[in-house]
């Protein structure tokens, strides 16, 4: 069965599926995940993978507003595991969120562990992933969260859905990779490949095969559910001569606006609406993917790519079709990315409103970027010099992993030894942010928190900085949704920028893009009492520490507080 076949063989398989599910008014999801190893072959290398159900990527968790979903997660690997639902608010229920040492202990060797969370108050497109170490490299997959029954979307209904997963490939073991890296002190050596939907595409050798196909039938709309599942990457995806119209991100509805190209970055979904040409056009068209890249550091600089193929009327005589190519923006070109993303929206109506914090209880200002630590003695480290290895920090702390999870030492009042809540709420040496970077870039290290009240209303402005060079980093806040209610370049200014801060339709989403050389505010409510992750998914630089936690305290009343955790919970 050849690669296109078997892939409109999945996505056929999927849309059943999926009218099945549409059908069927299941309150209750059940779901079986196998952690087990499954030799898969990409760009002529044949390697064993983790992966969910032998599939890669892993199956789609498909859901409706509202509903209750149950995933039974078995280890049969080597390897902890842990698996986070990126995006869904898991309101009072921490204990299924996910990030190893946060909210739970892995999953070890031979255990098991059942998530079960309830939708509520989201619908779009999410997904889920593995939250330890690089395990995430290959073990994810698409959450297609439908309205409530008979609740139509805000924008006209699609012929079909189709899931778009970015992902990265190494054909090395990327947990291999990355420890090479902590131990050496360097970069880590960067993927071979992005994949759409699991396949690199025509554009790396050895792929044509593995590559995804889209067929549209002519003058039909078509709602691409993308998400952005590669560990390291921000990328620019276009499909050649045709227009995108974003209607979600981070499964919150915006206000629609048309575009050639967009920016994704690590943690984000876009719904894009697709509507194919009126007339069989006589061409195939590429859809294509390359990295929005900002760093100093070296990274993938390869173009992934798909092909939208329309159906060909019967009997037509047309054989090889020509076909385009879309242009996609320069690798560094961060005016694309601000223009982009101050075009998103919420949509701020009656059905769907924008409940952005008004008065603000709580102000903090963090500095994110690059830094060092010392290299261990007799040893010649690979850092930005040999004698420093790469670090990365929130207001100079580069965050520790605890060795048992901070949420139950939170629980039980059992913190000492695991976690202070010390963590800075301002830089302790503030400095020109974007300007010429101090002479020191040594890193603290440590597990420190910030505590916040019950229903806190916190204002945040993420500062990025030039030590070791600027760059463009996604924030993911575990647990919320926050509202971006402003971002500009060079640094914050408390006078200035607080003015034109838009509090009336700003875009609610999970993951914001830091912009390079720039600062971004954020606004939510601390509605969700337990521990929440918060840290950049550039994966290479949680690995290096830029990652801290918030700490949400019961409110008086029963529903808001932080119900015991289940029995079945992992132990350290």
């Amino acid at each position: 069965m050849g690669a296109s076949f078997k892939v409109l063989f999945l996505v056929l398989n999927f849309m059943w599926f999926f009218s099945e599910i549409a059908n069927g008014a299941g309150m209750t999801r059940h779901y079986k995940f196998n952690i087990k190893l499954q030799n898969v072959t990409r760009l002529c290398h044949t390697k064993s993978i983790v992966s969910v159900n032998g599939k890669f990527p892993g199956p789609p968790i498909i859901a409706r507003e509202g509903d209750r979903v149950v995933v039974k997660v078995v280890n049969h690997v080597q390897n902890n595991v842990t698996v986070h639902w990126h995006g869904i608010r898991q309101l009072r229920n921490g204990w299924a969120d996910g990030p190893a040492y946060v909210t739970q202990c892995p999953i070890q060797t031979g255990q098991s562990y059942v998530y079960n969370f309830t939708i509520t108050g989201q619908r779009g497109t999410l997904f889920w992933h593995a939250h330890i170490s690089w395990l995430r490299s290959t073990l994810y997959g698409p959450i297609i969260i439908l309205p409530k029954k008979n609740v139509p979307y805000p924008f006209p209904k699609p012929h079909k859905e189709v899931p778009i997963i970015f992902g990265e490939w190494w054909n090395a073991d990327p947990e291999a990779v990355i420890a090479q890296a902590l131990q050496n002190g360097g970069g880590p050596n960067v993927s071979d490949a992005y994949t759409i939907n699991g396949l690199p595409g025509p554009l790396y050798n050895c792929s044509a095969k593995d590559t995804f196909k889209l067929k549209v039938k002519p003058g039909k709309t078509y709602l691409l559910r993308m998400i952005n599942a590669a560990l390291n990457d921000e990328l620019f995806f276009s499909i050649a001569n045709h227009t995108l119209t974003v209607v979600d991100v981070d499964a919150i509805y915006v206000k629609p606006f048309k575009t050639d190209t967009i920016l994704i970055t690590p943690g984000q979904t876009t719904n894009l609406l697709l509507k194919a040409k009126p007339h069989f056009p006589n061409a195939t068209f590429l859809m294509a993917a390359r990295p929005y890249a900002t760093g100093q550091g070296t990274f993938d600089n390869s173009t992934v790519a798909g092909i939208l193929q329309y159906e060909q009327p019967p009997k037509s005589p047309f054989k090889n079709l020509p076909l385009f190519k879309p242009t996609l923006p320069s690798l560094n070109d961060t005016s694309f990315a601000a223009n982009f993303t101050g075009k998103l929206r919420s949509l701020a109506n009656a059905r769907f409103p924008a409940n952005v914090p008004q008065k603000v209880d709580k102000r903090f200002f963090f500095t994110v970027g690059l830094g060092t630590n010392p290299c261990p003695q007799n040893q010649t480290c690979q850092g930005p010099n040999n004698s420093t290895k790469f670090s990365a920090a929130v207001n100079n702390v580069s965050f520790v992993l605890p060795t048992t999870a901070m949420l139950q030492a939170h629980f039980f009042q059992q913190s000492k030894g695991v976690y202070t809540t010390d963590f800075p709420t301002t830089p302790i040496f503030p400095f020109n942010y974007t300007g010429t970077p101090p002479n020191n870039t040594m890193v603290s290290n440590g597990t420190k928190a910030v505590v916040l009240p019950f229903n806190t209303s916190v204002e945040l402005v993420l500062q990025d900085t030039s030590i070791l060079g600027i760059e463009s980093h996604p924030l993911h806040l575990h647990g919320f949704n926050f509202f971006v209610v402003g971002q500009g370049f060079g640094n914050f200014d408390t006078n200035k920028d607080p003015p034109k801060f838009n509090l009336v339709d700003p875009v609610e989403r999970n993951t914001v893009g830091v912009p390079s050389g720039g600062w971004v505010a954020i606004r939510f409510q601390a509605d969700n009492p337990g521990v929440w992750f918060m840290h950049c998914h550039l994966e290479v630089h949680t690995s290096w520490g830029l990652r801290m936690a918030w700490i949400v305290m019961d409110g008086k009343l029963p529903n808001q507080k932080l119900p015991p955790p289940p029995s079945d919970l992992p132990k350290c």
